[in-house]
């Protein structure tokens, strides 16, 4: 899998490797979904960045399993809120990033807003998905009520780490929470409620108000699976839940 270092405003292109020789051959090219047209390797310089002049850092699942366990024996529980902001701050600043090559790469004069929300999100993360993070499926049907569900499919944090029997997927959690805060210019939060590591075969995640997230914890916390919590939402049954914790 790859880590992704969005390019800083101040950075030179040439530096993070703009010349990809595909794009420079080909710039109408939108078709770039294998893997090694999508990056490219600069041995001199030892860097590897993709199509978007992002540069990617190579790691291992020894890299994910050290630095788990590395800030769980530094900060104990409140490791998973460190890696949920790393994945939140990485989210917001994926979030820029995208608004700058998004519409640079297919030509777009009119704003995100304008578009349609299921092809901009696409658009964002089949990237990831060719940096190893993962398939997923959106579900915006509860949009207007202030949530959404996200699946992810074949985690790379909860492969990883295998069936321990708890949410490990911290970092995708932030990931959504920064993104999507930074798309829509407004904060918001995410909660994953089912996971690959306690044995599911795939990872759910809500994101959206913190209203929401609060009243998912609790009954989270109370023992509720993925399914009753959805269910619990779905039907309204926040103003309850927030009532009686």
């Amino acid at each position: 899998m790859t880590m992704t270092s969005s390019r800083p405003p101040a950075a030179s292109g040439r530096y993070f490797g703009a010349n990809h020789l595909l794009q420079k051959k080909y710039p109408k090219r939108h078709h770039h979904y294998a893997l090694w047209d999508f990056f490219q390797f600069d041995s001199d310089r030892g860097t590897y960045t993709d199509w978007n002049n992002a540069r990617n850092l190579l790691v291992t699942e020894d890299f994910i399993i050290g630095l788990i366990e590395g800030l769980e024996e530094e900060v104990g529980p409140a490791s998973s809120v460190v890696m949920y902001k790393i994945g939140e701050e990485w989210g917001r600043r994926d979030a820029r990033f995208f608004q700058e090559w998004f519409p640079k790469e297919y030509g777009y004069e009119q704003g995100l807003k304008q578009m349609r929300l299921p092809y901009v999100l696409e658009a964002w993360w089949w990237p990831c998905t060719t940096q190893g993070w993962g398939n997923w499926e959106v579900d915006l049907s509860e949009q207007k009520h202030g949530f959404m569900f996200i699946n992810i499919f074949d985690s790379v944090v909860a492969r990883t780490l295998g069936d321990v029997g708890r949410p490990v997927c911290h970092l995708y959690a932030g990931l959504f929470a920064g993104f999507f805060s930074g798309l829509i210019q407004k904060d918001l939060s995410c909660i994953e409620i089912q996971c690959y590591a306690m044995g599911e075969t795939y990872c759910k995640f809500l994101l959206g108000k913190q209203d929401r997230i609060d009243a998912a914890a609790f009954w989270q916390n109370e023992g509720a699976s993925a399914r009753d919590i959805e269910k619990r939402l779905r039907s309204g049954e926040l103003v309850y839940a927030t009532a009686k914790r």
